[in-house]
């Protein structure tokens, strides 16, 4: 076995001529009974027994050398020999035992195991939006074994976490797909989230929140806001852009091309990424942006000194600074104009891109969304010079609402 793991052919030498004869790879030798000595081409030396059952040859793994000697090697194989004498099957028993000890874990574990096979694989968005409901389902339910969990058990977890009946749904999705993960892997014969009504658990969903266009008249109270300049900028780049908002917070001066006009994003909520094409006057805007935020690699560095040091250096904003912003601005100056939410900015946008003249499918576009049906699985066409031109015809408008020069 040393010889190996060192790279060299394994010998034995004859007892008759002592002539030292290599030894072929990977090895077997039998001990007598059905024991027998393995040496793989890693260096890997194992124990197996051999053994008949039901008329079929079948092998026993009892463990690796030098962990287990040949005189313990020898014990356990009497052992199980013993077994197979009485009708047993000692390979179907150990695999049996071993489902068992899946069925044993934790939901803990089962979680662990969900976030490393599969939710790796989701979007960005889905990841962390079920990432931080598993964090609260694991603290509810992770001591607890995968069969142990029951329908009540899932309805209390959802109803002790006291969130908002979108973060509770979202909560049950989550453990909806840990759960069918272990009915997958059969650990469980059924999902106990199976069954649970929302509604039934935490009540009826509030009314849905309509996106609204704000008309121009209240953009040009936006754009004369009593914003911090950096909040201002940011949003007149989303209004300009109709990106998501972390799509910005999240973005770095390394992907913005500010003399080709490009900002490419690596990835979105969709889990595509995308090339958005900057006009006129985004351009100015980043570029005002980029003087504000001296040395950084991010377009919206943190102002916080406590949040930086966090973060071990630089750092992006908060997500929430945005829309923090424009609420306080709310509370505190009270504007004549209907409320909003950074969301709503590209709502805005895409209604504005339909009045000034811009087609349906080419705004839903410059929005990063999916087309509709077949159309959008095999039409992978990017329309990026449709997408400027209609940015371009957007932030015109914009530029003239901001009394800026063209």
């Amino acid at each position: 076995m040393r010889d190996v793991k060192e790279g060299r052919t394994p010998t034995i030498t004859d007892p008759d001529t002592r002539e030292v004869l290599e030894l072929p790879m990977p090895l077997a030798r039998s001990d007598g009974g059905g024991l027998t000595f393995t040496l793989s081409r890693a260096g890997t030396a194992t124990w197996i027994l051999r053994y008949r059952y039901g008329g079929r040859q079948k092998e026993l793994t009892i463990g690796n050398y030098p962990d287990i000697s040949l005189t313990q090697a020898r014990k356990i194989a009497r052992e199980e020999r013993v077994k197979v004498d009485g009708g047993g099957d000692p390979a179907l028993d150990k695999r049996r035992a071993i489902i068992l000890s899946y069925k044993d874990s934790t939901v803990r574990n089962l979680i662990a195991d969900y976030r490393e096979k599969v939710l790796v694989g989701l979007a960005a968005s889905t990841q962390s939006s079920y990432g931080r409901n598993l964090d609260r389902a694991e603290f509810k339910l992770g001591s607890l074994t995968a069969s142990q969990v029951t329908s009540l058990d899932i309805a209390v977890a959802i109803e002790e976490t006291h969130s908002s009946w979108s973060e509770s749904y979202t909560l049950l999705c989550a453990m909806k797909a840990v759960f069918r993960h272990a009915v997958g892997k059969r650990l469980i014969v059924a999902n106990p989230c199976a069954g649970i009504e929302l509604n039934a658990v935490i009540g009826r969903r509030p009314p849905i929140r309509q996106r609204l266009m704000l008309s121009n008249d209240e953009l040009q109270v936006v754009f004369k806001g009593s914003f911090r300049r950096e909040n201002a900028l940011a949003i007149r780049v989303l209004l300009g852009t109709a990106v998501r908002s972390e799509e910005l917070y999240n973005s770095r001066w390394e992907n913005i091309d500010l003399e080709q006009g490009v900002w490419t994003i690596t990835a979105t909520k969709t889990g595509r990424g995308m090339q958005v094409p900057l006009t006129y006057p985004v351009t100015e805007w980043l570029l005002e942006l980029k003087k504000l935020g001296g040395n950084s690699a991010y377009v919206l560095p943190t102002r916080a000194a406590s949040r930086r040091m966090r973060q071990g250096g630089d750092a992006q904003i908060n997500r929430n600074t945005i829309g923090g912003a424009i609420e306080y601005w709310f509370v505190e100056h009270k504007p004549k104009i209907r409320r909003f939410t950074p969301h709503d900015l590209r709502s805005t946008a895409k209604s504005h891109m339909r009045a000034l003249g811009i087609s349906r499918d080419i705004s839903e576009m410059c929005l990063n969304h999916k087309l509709p049906g077949v159309e959008g699985l095999y039409d992978l066409h990017t329309y990026f010079e449709e997408r400027k031109h209609a940015l371009t015809v957007w932030g015109s408008h914009l530029a003239a609402l901001d009394g800026l020069a063209g």
